[in-house]
């Protein structure tokens, strides 16, 4: 059973850096690829951040340049790292893989950027 517990959410004021964590049981991060997802208010769920088996990433044009991904092979944990945090970052982050798992989706992290 695959399970993904996001962590790292805060509340944070814009210009702040925050750094997300997706520990994963029951997949190996590393044999797949993985995104960070977010949901704000209101809105669908969409993509944020790739990062393919072989190490290569993406992100959508809002964060480029702003946000990281990475993962611990040995931990078996995905990363986001975000810097100079908008109030339009305000959402709830995801992990999962890329395209995602319907039966994977996890309680998610709150990030609240606040201006």
């Amino acid at each position: 059973q695959v399970q993904l517990v996001e962590s790292g959410g805060g509340l944070v004021q814009a210009g702040g850096s925050l750094k997300l964590s997706c520990a994963a049981t029951g997949i190996r991060i590393n044999f797949n690829d993985m995104g960070w997802y977010r949901q704000a208010p209101g809105r669908q769920r969409g993509l944020v951040a790739t990062i393919t088996v072989g190490g290569t990433t993406n992100f959508v044009g809002s964060v480029e340049g702003r946000f990281t991904i990475s993962k611990d092979y040995a931990a078996n944990t995905l990363y986001l790292e975000m810097n100079d945090l908008r109030p339009e970052d305000t959402a709830v982050y995801y992990c999962n893989t890329v395209p995602p798992d319907s039966r994977a989706w996890g309680q998610g992290t709150q990030v609240t950027v606040s201006s």
